[in-house]
């Protein structure tokens, strides 16, 4: 390629060529070699190629990112083997530090978030620990087994998907109880002796404890009352719609509960007054009653475990949203870091730089939706959260990294 076609000749300044026999004034001359000068500001000029630039910065990522395969196991810790090692793992990186400098909370505001972060239960979802490691049905292998040992507690909470089956380790629920200020010694030993003499179960029958204990335990959250009959679907919400199974979102009686009826029995077909515990009107079958059309049992439960799954499933909302903004509902993972963590302050040297001289270098902590409204929640944290419920993927693609599609 020559230097003339590179240069390309557009900024040269051009002189009228002289026709034969044509004489021409001074004052032409001159008028034509200003007309051939460009006529605009180069202020305008800067703007607008500053404007082109930002647009160039916006659409950085405008095609979609190159896939080169899934990543399999998203553990960086080399020593995560067992699911025993992920579930402490996965609670010590659950938030992120407090910020020592230029938090942008008050100390009540700090009070607020550490109380709430000891206030929450030591469960994890087993969806976490499944992305966690690299064979998903080992994980469910070993949590069978270490639940019959007595090494672990399964709590499962009805019509919320996968992020309603959590695990919590056998010592930390004994020690919930012993903790409990609403129970007395004896609702606290009676429960403590049944979880010892029954280490897989995660129901309660209900002449297995006394009444009185039953209901101290109701209250203070260590029982909640299952129902197994039909499920009342326009008391769901759209949360929970999100993450329940096809079968209790779609059809009016659950196909878990039908398919555990023999074939041609009434059960098969949703049992009697199926139609009017739905919400038909008439006056349901003759002679029963509300509790005998489905049976009500007690299973066991976690006390604050409504706080977690509200906080784990509006962080899963968060961070699908955020995965919007991108055209194609991809971004590596640096981008989408930087967008869950809200752009803060960072501690680079020409970020302090910016500090010292007074110009904006990002906004603090305190003032962000990570620490606002999710209370410092870790986005590794997250997106295992979200990898493990089906939400998103990680792939390679070797040029920026990895890459995150929502699915």
């Amino acid at each position: 390629m020559s230097l003339r076609s590179i240069l390309g000749g557009s900024n040269r300044v051009r002189k009228p060529s002289k026709k034969s026999g044509a004489k021409q004034s001074s004052s032409s001359s001159s008028s034509s070699w200003a007309a051939s000068l460009p006529r605009r500001k180069p202020g305008i000029q800067r703007g607008k190629s500053s404007a082109r630039d930002e647009d160039d910065d916006e659409d950085l990522f405008g095609d979609k990112l190159d896939d080169y395969g899934l990543v399999r196991a998203l553990a960086t810790d080399l020593n995560l083997r067992d699911t025993s090692q992920a579930i402490l793992y996965i609670r010590g990186h659950m938030f992120s530090p407090m910020p020592e400098q230029a938090a942008g909370m008050n100390s009540t505001r700090i009070a607020e978030v550490l109380n709430y972060r000891k206030r929450l239960p030591p469960i994890v979802t087993i969806s976490h620990i499944q992305a966690l490691l690299s064979s998903p049905s080992a994980v469910e292998r070993e949590i069978a087994e270490l639940s019959r040992a007595g090494f672990v507690r399964k709590v499962v909470v009805a019509r919320r998907g996968d992020i309603g089956e959590t695990v919590v380790l056998a010592t930390d629920f004994e020690q919930m109880i012993k903790d409990s200020a609403g129970l007395d010694k004896e609702s606290k030993d009676s429960l403590t002796t049944f979880l010892k003499e029954n280490s897989g179960t995660q129901t309660v029958k209900p002449n297995a404890l006394r009444a009185s204990h039953t209901e101290q335990l109701i209250r203070a959250g260590f029982l909640t009352s299952h129902h197994t009959g039909v499920t009342y679907h326009g008391s769901m919400s759209n949360m929970m719609n999100l993450y329940s199974r096809p079968e209790d979102k779609i059809t009016l009686t659950s196909l878990e509960t039908v398919s555990r009826q023999p074939t041609g029995s009434v059960g098969a077909v949703g049992g009697e007054g199926a139609l009017h515990k739905a919400g038909a009107s008439g006056s349901g079958s003759l002679g029963t009653s509300r509790l005998e059309i489905g049976a009500t049992e007690l299973k066991l439960a976690v006390p604050g475990n409504g706080t977690f799954l509200k906080l784990l499933s509006s962080a899963l909302d968060h961070l699908v949203s955020l995965l919007g903004k991108s055209r194609f509902r991809e971004a590596p993972e640096t981008v989408l870091r930087d967008r869950w963590d809200g752009g803060i302050v960072k501690e680079e040297a020409h970020f302090a730089a910016k500090r010292s001289r007074g110009e904006f270098a990002g906004i603090l902590p305190g003032q962000t939706r990570k620490w606002r409204q999710f209370y410092g929640l870790s986005f590794d944290w997250v997106l295992q959260e979200a990898v493990g419920s089906g939400l998103v993927e990680v792939f390679e693609t070797r040029s920026v990294g990895r890459g995150i599609r929502a699915l």
